[in-house]
């Protein structure tokens, strides 16, 4: 790190060094190497060891130590920060630091979201001010730029300190034939970007069938493809399209209580306009060589999405390479038996699949949903219960890749799953060169497990949101309502920054009483 002792004052630096010890806490960093996880209970509350440590050798006992299974089982080396945020500016990682401890704070959060969605926004003055500071903040952190060549940018920053982009323009839901067109032409604006950028540099392109479909035509095909599971024998849907199977016995079709109309000429026509959009741009990322991930949605239209993307898979998805993925949310109970059944019925057409596995971020509506029909929450009953299923899908996936076509994307902010998913890869023999594994991580979050992952010689993306500030509005709305949790537990992140800082201060110093020590000398 390039710095110089001109004009500053050996005070102000002790000042600095006060405000690090001062904000930050003191405690060793975690090794990870046992990982422990907390069972949610409603009475008491009790710590569940899922990798305990080895008991204490009794004196009369020699133990010994596995060398290669210590190396297999170590992932995450954040005692060396030095290494991790080698390739992180300074200014940078004061700026994140900044921002993830602002994010950090709830009552912040909240407000800046009821500012963001009230009235007062549609005064001018005050518009642009409130648009200026989230520019200069939020918006620099998780978002990856205005358009695609400022996102491009972006990547190529990644890029050289080790990380891949998967890029995603901010679309929000369409409503029409016309902004679903529009919609379409940005997708194949952003694939056709690719080709400027250095090759594989962007591990996928993002697609959202919410943007090339519109949201009531959706809804009406998920409604229809549920009457058809729950009456196969005799309801036929003479517009459906070969797929993968879409429901497991255990899926919430409740959605459907009565036999559903059906689809009117003037909609079986936008549904076929909605296939040759998503078509168009599979034909682009085919020439362009970038591989398509499908976005989830909520369950209400999560049939309909999941048509597309199985269909999409079937005419493009050749070889051993998926060049469409769609999407697995763990949180969900029906979760682990759609993977399973999905990917056996691909094996057997000889189709290679890939999925983004990721929790789920819809949890609040969906519960309300089921608790306002009175019926059984589609969401698992306790977090745990949702990172057994997370991690019990990225280990059938990877047993599956391991020996088959197909791909996985880990999109995980979790350390515990990470580390799960990096261990078992590397038992399996799966290497970064091997193009079936990618961690995942939102643009702005997780960081130092991002660079302890790409230390450890995995594959590694960061997702990259990018678009105007005003029409990105929305998505950071949703993604601050959906992540606030997650944001007020980055904590491992800011203190790993600090640390760096604090190091990195110190070495500055250290360096400058050395040039004038080394001054001195040959004064005298």
């Amino acid at each position: 790190m390039a710095m110089t002792t001109n004009g500053l004052s050996s005070k102000l630096i002790r000042s600095f060094l006060r405000c690090f010890n001062s904000s930050s806490p003191s405690f060793t960093t975690p090794k990870f190497r046992f990982a422990q996880r907390t069972t949610i209970n409603t009475t008491t509350s009790t710590t569940t060891t899922i990798f305990p440590p080895p008991p204490q050798p009794q004196q009369t006992t020699t133990t010994v130590i596995d060398d290669d299974k210590l190396r297999r089982d170590w992932v995450y080396d954040f005692e060396d920060t030095k290494s991790l945020f080698s390739s992180v500016k300074t200014g940078k990682l004061i700026r994140s630091t900044a921002n993830l401890s602002m994010a950090s704070v709830e009552p912040v959060v909240d407000l800046g979201m009821w500012v963001m969605s009230s009235r007062l926004m549609q005064v001018g003055f005050f518009r642009e001010v409130v648009l200026s500071v989230i520019k200069h903040t939020v918006y620099e952190h998780f978002v990856a730029g205005g358009h695609t060549g400022e996102a491009g940018q972006t990547v190529k920053r990644l890029w050289e300190s080790g990380l891949r982009g998967m890029l995603d323009y901010g679309l929000e839901h369409a409503v029409d034939n016309e902004s679903c067109d529009k919609n379409t032409q940005q997708f194949i604006k952003t694939v056709e970007s690719t080709q400027s950028l250095p090759p594989s540099s962007v591990s996928f392109v993002v697609v959202k069938i919410t943007a090339i479909c519109p949201i009531s035509l959706l809804k009406s095909v998920s409604d229809l493809l549920r009457w058809e599971y729950k009456n196969s024998s005799s309801f036929v849907l003479p517009w459906k399209l070969k797929t993968l199977p879409i429901f497991a016995e255990c899926s919430p079709l409740y959605h459907t209580l009565e036999q559903p109309s059906p689809l009117t000429p003037d909609q079986e026509h936008d549904l076929e306009l909605a296939h040759q959009r998503l078509i168009s741009i599979c034909n682009k990322a085919f020439e362009s060589n970038v591989p398509v991930v499908i976005d989830a949605e909520d369950t209400s239209i999560q049939p309909g999405i999941d048509y597309f993307t199985y269909s999409a898979a079937i005419v493009y998805n050749k070889g051993q390479k998926p060049l469409i993925s769609g999407t697995i949310q763990a949180y969900l109970k029906d979760a682990g038996q759609r993977l399973f059944e999905t990917k056996k019925a691909a094996d057997k057409m000889g189709l290679p699949m890939g999925f983004k596995l990721v929790r789920g971020a819809y949890m609040s509506s969906e519960r309300k949903l089921a608790n306002s029909l009175g019926v059984e929450s589609p969401i698992h009953n306790s977090i745990n219960d949702t990172h057994h299923c997370f991690n019990g899908c990225a280990s059938f996936m990877l047993d599956e890749v391991s020996s088959g076509p197909g791909g996985l994307i880990v999109a995980t902010h979790n350390l515990e799953s990470g580390k799960l998913a990096a261990q078992k890869a590397r038992d399996l023999g799966i290497g970064k060169d091997s193009h079936k594994l990618e961690f995942a991580s939102l643009y702005g979050m997780a960081d130092a497990m991002s660079y302890g992952l790409r230390n450890a010689g995995f594959g590694v993306s960061k997702y990259l949101p990018f678009g105007p500030v005003d029409e990105i509005m929305p998505y950071l709305l949703r993604r601050a309502e959906e992540n606030k949790g997650l944001l007020s537990s980055s904590y491992l992140d800011r203190h790993l920054m600090m640390k760096e800082l604090k190091r990195r201060v110190t070495a500055f110093i250290g360096q400058g009483l050395a040039e004038r020590l080394k001054c001195r000398n040959i004064v005298q």
